[in-house]
């Protein structure tokens, strides 16, 4: 039998041969690009978290640390509460000592430094509502003794202002003095100076306002020309020292003035863009952190975000700006200065309560997410009747209401603002 030779397999054709190499040349393909997007993957996770330890050991090396709880004595207690976050109450103080860094803005030097802007920020143990009462620099009070940082005794004094006790004795002193004429006590405290919040504003590229005139005060140096618009550097400095040129030249004007500066600037990094824009964000965190002085407790940046994010989540319209109930001191030789009404201790009963502060108390207040002078705002901002201004709010009435027209309540308002130096 002749030999058969074995059949030859069949050649694929030279279509199939191209689709069978091409198939394999995207497998190989996907395989290096799989690998090449993991190894990216990973050194993005790995500098991300790099940059991102980093970033929190920076921040928190920024920060200034004070404790001052050895200073203080015969402090408020504490009401117990059983709301599942607890109430915070915070003091803010503004330094405008001249002999930092940053600070020599006006050549008075060697001063020592006083606290003009003191606030209380208090945040509700339910996270629905917070509050800012700002107490004025010119306030005569019974300023009682307290404990230096060196040990020694601060005799207390009275018809004392207000700032004394920051010139004396720094935070702690201001913090006993406070706790001992309102029995709220103080769980947190914050200090800026002049040059950091300059650079905080900086940060976020200038905060928007509204200058009903002119601003001049030669002796300052400051110079603010009228006009809607954002400003930032010495020029917003400036905005919330002036005092002498713009309303009423009354301390109580430059309050309400910081008091809607600031609810602008929280209105500009809440809903302005700074927590989308990782560089402007940055900058910021990088400003406030070496712009403040803090206590041990808000000693890193996990601390301060935790009470930052509390603000942030009860919304801009629930956290509202008012100045304690005030009248003009009565006696020839304390002319200009103020002195707080009655019904000042029904604020104070709120804040320990933790409840709202009540429409008749807070009338001409400012919130967050409607500032004087931009769009939708004024007076229409939920508020009611009554006054926080000279009248000093002589009664505490429910939130329903006070009686009189929108009309009037709206002219009222406005001619808050107006005396405050901002538009209506």
């Amino acid at each position: 039998m002749a030999d058969v030779e074995p059949p030859v397999p069949e050649q694929p054709s030279d279509a199939r041969g191209r689709r069978t190499a091409k198939r394999r040349g995207r497998a190989r393909k996907r395989h290096t690009v799989a690998k090449v997007l993991l190894a990216t993957a990973l050194s993005l996770a790995m500098v991300t978290g790099l940059g991102t330890i980093w970033l929190y050991r920076d921040l928190n090396s920024n920060l200034t640390v004070l404790d001052v709880v050895g200073q203080l004595d015969n402090r408020p207690d504490k009401p117990s509460d059983d709301e599942p976050g607890e109430p915070l109450n915070i003091l803010v103080m503004g330094s405008d000592d001249r002999d930092g860094a940053g600070n020599n803005i006006d050549g008075l030097t060697g001063d020592g430094e006083r606290s003009d802007t003191t606030i209380l920020f208090h945040l509700s143990g339910d996270r629905e509502f917070a509050y800012g009462v700002s107490i004025p620099r010119d306030s005569l009070v019974t300023r009682p003794e307290c404990e230096a940082e060196d040990g020694s005794t601060i005799p207390g004094a009275a018809n004392a202002m207000w700032n004394e006790a920051f010139a004396l004795g720094g935070p702690a002193c201001t913090i006993q003095q406070f706790e001992q004429l309102t029995d709220v006590r103080i769980d947190h405290y914050v200090v800026v100076d002049f040059a950091g919040f300059q650079t905080m504003v900086d940060a976020i590229d200038g905060v928007p306002v509204c200058i009903p005139e002119d601003i001049e005060d030669p002796a300052h140096g400051i110079r603010i020309p009228a006009g809607s618009r954002e400003i930032e550097g010495k020029e917003a400095l400036n905005y919330v020292r002036a005092r002498y040129t713009l309303g009423d030249g009354s301390d109580i004007g430059r309050v309400k003035r910081q008091q809607a500066f600031i609810a602008a600037m929280a209105n500009k990094v809440v809903s302005g863009g700074v927590l989308a824009r990782p560089d402007r964000l940055v900058g910021f965190l990088q400003a406030a952190t070496e712009a403040l002085t803090v206590d041990p407790g808000l000693s890193n940046v996990l601390q301060l975000s935790k009470v930052g994010l509390g603000f942030n989540g009860i919304g801009l319209n629930q956290i509202r700006f008012i100045t304690v109930p005030w009248a003009y001191d009565q006696r020839e030789e304390f002319r200009g200065r103020v002195v707080w009404t009655p019904a000042a201790e029904t604020v104070w009963q709120r804040v320990r309560d933790d409840e709202v502060i009540s429409r008749r108390l807070d009338s001409t207040a400012i919130n967050a997410g409607n500032v004087p002078g931009s769009p939708g705002s004024g007076s229409d901002d939920g508020s009611d009747g009554g006054s926080d201004g000279p009248s000093g709010g002589s009664s505490d009435g429910p939130d329903s209401g006070s009686g009189g027209t929108d009309d009037a309540r709206s002219e009222e308002d406005k001619a808050a603002l107006e005396a405050a130096g901002l538009c209506t």
